[in-house]
């Protein structure tokens, strides 16, 4: 069966409140202090704590660092971050997980302060604390054979925060970033809820798609993260429950259902509200194909692809905006590879590029609106984006 982890958000999720409520929901705290270990620094320790939050039994991850070493007390770019996590030897999907999370990070950063992503110092996250978060969740998360992350609506808190630069808005330009796509709400706390790292937990873990009410699994276990913080008004933690995805066993993949409904009766201008519609509805796909109906009748049908949770809302949308009688629904698993967005100059105009593991393709829409100001071929624009994308990896 596909294991499920669902990080409810009620009071945002930082870095340290993901590791806890991992370890408090069952992971074996021996076995991912071993494959932290394995990571190529010193000079610091990882306990846990037992807790209340508002009355709630939770664990607290703490990170203590010897500051008398340099090593200790300097930042590290992303590069140098990266190539620490490669050189641990760690499961493949725990490296895989770790550095998606500090490039999804490193991106942010990039773009918020027009820099290469690789030669992005990290900061706040750029320390032992950091990193052992970081590293600590995807290793619990592979301990207890999380397959799927998911994620509840994103709690923010308000007022100013204090960082390296300053004092930034609450929620940062960073979390911002880093949670577009993803639904939040914001609550009067003058306290940083949600930090960058646990943002780029989310970002990096789980797409936007996986988002909402708690999806449909058998329950095996919960937990619960503390925050550093007790609050008044409600419990400063973050939730994780594990799973196992309902229906039919499937294989390593994300599980996915694909619906499907025949329509002889629709107009061009009816299917293109529907997949607008589905889309925003959190579909993680919708098209139509032309079809030939029973009777020699021309038609389309319509078909979305969504997480097994949302099959029942988005059959309802597909009923709703086509006038259907039915929709039909077959389960099946994806392989969707990782990605994140990075910022190039064409002509002095901005293209923005879907950046994956092996190649990095403009947005259309920038691409168009880029050749309609300069005059060029849109393929010319996509070739020097590109090619732009290319000389700024190095």
């Amino acid at each position: 069966m596909t294991r499920i982890a669902w990080f409810h958000c009620f009071a945002g999720i930082a870095g340290d409140m993901a590791l806890g409520s991992l370890l408090d929901a069952g992971a074996d705290e021996a076995e991912v202090a071993a494959l932290l270990e394995r990571l190529p620094v010193g000079g610091w320790e990882l306990r846990f704590e037992q807790v209340l939050r508002g009355g709630i039994a939770c664990t607290r991850a703490l990170v203590h660092v010897d500051e008398a070493t340099d090593e200790a007390r300097r930042d590290r770019s992303h590069a140098e971050i990266a190539a620490a996590v490669r050189a641990a030897a760690l499961p493949a999907r725990v490296e895989r997980r770790a550095l998606a999370t500090f490039a999804a990070l490193a991106g942010v950063e990039g773009l918020l302060h027009r820099t290469d992503p690789d030669d992005v110092h990290f900061h706040e996250v750029g320390g032992h604390d950091a990193l052992v978060d970081v590293v600590g969740t995807a290793a619990a998360l592979e301990v207890l054979g999380v397959d799927t992350v998911a994620v509840s609506a994103v709690a923010l808190g308000t007022g100013t925060v204090r960082a390296a630069h300053g004092t930034l808005p609450n929620p940062s330009p960073a979390v911002l970033r880093l949670l577009e796509g993803f639904p939040t709400y914001g609550r009067p706390v003058p306290l940083e809820l949600t930090t960058p790292t646990g943002a780029a937990l989310l970002r990096a873990l789980a797409s936007p798609a996986l988002t909402g009410a708690m999806p449909a699994m058998t329950v095996r276990a919960s937990g619960y993260g503390a925050g550093a913080a007790e609050l008044a008004t409600l419990p400063n933690c973050t939730q994780v429950v594990l799973g196992d995805a309902a229906g039919e066993e499937t294989g390593p993949g994300q599980p996915v259902t694909v619906l499907a409904a025949n329509l002889d009766d629709a107009t061009g201008e009816q299917l293109a509200v529907a997949l607008a519609a589905l889309l925003d509805a959190g579909a993680l796909d919708a098209w139509v194909t032309p079809v030939v109906m029973k009777k020699g009748r021309p038609g389309h049908t319509v078909h979305v692809l969504c997480e097994p949770a949302r099959a029942e809302a988005l059959a309802d949308v597909v009923r709703r905006t086509t006038g259907s009688f039915g929709v039909r629904a077959v389960r099946g698993e994806r392989w969707p590879e990782s990605r994140h967005i990075v910022g190039v100059q064409v002509e002095g105009h901005s293209v923005q590029m879907k950046v994956g593991l092996t190649r990095a393709k403009a947005e259309a829409e920038d691409l168009a609106r880029v050749a309609a100001a300069t005059g060029l071929d849109v393929h010319e624009v996509a070739s020097r984006a590109e090619e732009a994308w290319r000389r700024e990896r190095g």
